[in-house]
């Protein structure tokens, strides 16, 4: 009896990290949302936790799910300046980071701004661009700044692309490259709603009487607020073992039989980073091997390639990623 009351003291302590103001605002994003978006409660932790963390999303579904809306309205809720490119065949790198201009008052050449530099970016499918714009995406994305005429632009914080993309109507489009998926932290498949929540989706719209969903959400979340957030989630206890778990998981996708192309060390990083999140915004200071596992799908979904073999037979790489999840002992 003893040893029991010890273990349930020990559950009790008080956090180290002050986390309850960073969960209370993760609840009025949720409650904001919900004014407009019905269901997608796993869709919109996700872009929390990658914002949390300052990561890219890459959101994968058919037309009319509600991708476009929920990340534009997630956008809204924070005080930032948000940004819209539709990407389209005949779209160019200039059209996205900006030209120079020759300025005739001046004699000189000026740098005006692409739509890109700004906070939160929706870039409406992404795979509808060619390869010439999607590499000016590689360096804005992972180093956060634009070179242009050999002046470096840095983008200020928050920075986060939200992408959408269809993966029924392959017409037109070009497939996304390795190195620029990898930039993403998540890749979240939205499916259609249940029979129930579509009925809800229904009677809100109707009741809406024809306002617009942006006119519904507040904003909530200021960049200092934001800024705060983060640094706490740095500070987020992670044990031995975790990293262990993590680093066994994916050195596992490299040589598994099911796949052509594992995780890299970034895909471990980026798992050990949303696990974080998960966990803080779960109002826990420690990180748990279900902060992982929550993490592991959408992590690793876009990172690793079935084999053809594979491929042909229907198999997801969702099923495999489950499947080297469950060989491996869960730490304790």
């Amino acid at each position: 009896m003893e040893n029991k009351d010890e273990n349930t003291n020990d559950l009790n302590f008080d956090a180290r990290i002050p986390l309850a103001d960073l969960q209370k605002a993760v609840a009025d994003i949720r409650q904001e949302l919900a004014k407009v978006i019905i269901g997608q409660d796993n869709f919109i932790e996700l872009l929390i936790a990658s914002l949390l963390v300052d990561g890219h999303v890459l959101i994968e579904g058919v037309p009319g799910v509600a991708k476009t809306i929920t990340a534009k309205l997630f956008a809204k809720t924070l005080k930032t300046d948000f940004s819209r490119i539709q990407f389209t065949p005949d779209l160019m790198p200039s059209d996205i980071l900006g030209t120079s201009i020759f300025n005739v008052k001046s004699s000189e050449f000026e740098f005006k701004k692409g739509p890109i530099f700004s906070n939160i970016i929706l870039i409406d499918e992404i795979n509808r661009a060619p390869a010439k714009t999607q590499a000016a995406m590689f360096e804005t994305m992972e180093e956060r700044q634009v070179t242009m005429d050999g002046t470096t632009y840095k983008m200020e914080s928050p920075f986060m692309v939200l992408a959408t993309q269809n993966p029924i109507e392959q017409e037109g489009t070009y497939a996304l490259p390795e190195a620029q998926l990898d930039r993403f932290l998540f890749k979240i498949k939205v499916s259609y709603p249940e029979n129930e929540e579509e009925i809800l989706i229904l009677k809100s719209h109707h009741e809406r009487k024809g306002a617009l969903p942006q006119t519904k959400v507040k904003d909530i979340l200021s960049p200092a607020k934001l800024k705060t957030f983060k640094a706490q989630i740095q500070d987020i206890v992670v044990e031995e073992k975790i990293f262990k778990y993590i680093a066994e998981v994916v050195s596992k996708t490299r040589n598994h039989p099911h796949l052509y192309l594992g995780g890299s060390p970034r895909a471990s990083i980026a798992t050990l980073n949303s696990a974080k999140a998960f966990a803080a915004v779960n109002g826990r200071d420690f990180v748990t091997p279900e902060d992982v596992k929550k993490a592991l799908v959408p992590v690793l979904n876009h990172r690793v390639i079935l084999t053809p073999e594979r491929e042909m037979e229907g198999m997801s790489t969702e099923s495999v990623i489950k499947m080297i999840t469950e060989s491996v002992e869960i730490p304790r």
